[in-house]
């Protein structure tokens, strides 16, 4: 993957660039697995935001293999993974006085999460 320059820009906001790479390799989790976002504070970027560190949540989708950006952005290769649809309960995120039924979906690569053992 090129690195983006000024000029590629207007070409990518006009046009559109998928990171979806395409690699054979193995998913890490399934739909309703539930799985615990990794508490990591990298001093570089991430994509993980930091109200979900730490946090439960299950697998409601697999979007199937990214190029990973955390690594993309230092030129450390592609990393192919990946990346999950992850629903968070609101009650936790935000404790006990947030409602269970209310639910804030996010997008993880495989780095970022772990599973959960029932």
């Amino acid at each position: 993957m090129p690195l983006v320059t000024k000029d590629l820009v207007p070409v990518i906001v006009k046009t559109g660039a998928s990171a979806r790479i395409a690699e054979d390799v193995a998913p890490s989790f399934n739909v309703g697995d539930k799985v615990r976002a990794k508490n990591i504070n990298p001093l570089t970027h991430t994509r993980l935001p930091r109200y979900v560190r730490g946090k439960v949540g299950t697998v409601v989708l697999d979007h199937g293999v990214f190029v990973t950006p955390d690594t993309v952005a230092h030129g450390q290769g592609e990393h192919p993974q990946h990346v999950y649809n992850v629903a968070f309960g609101g009650d936790e995120l935000w404790g006990g006085g947030a409602s269970s039924k209310d639910k804030v979906y996010i997008d993880l690569w495989d780095d970022y999460l772990e599973k959960v053992e029932a």
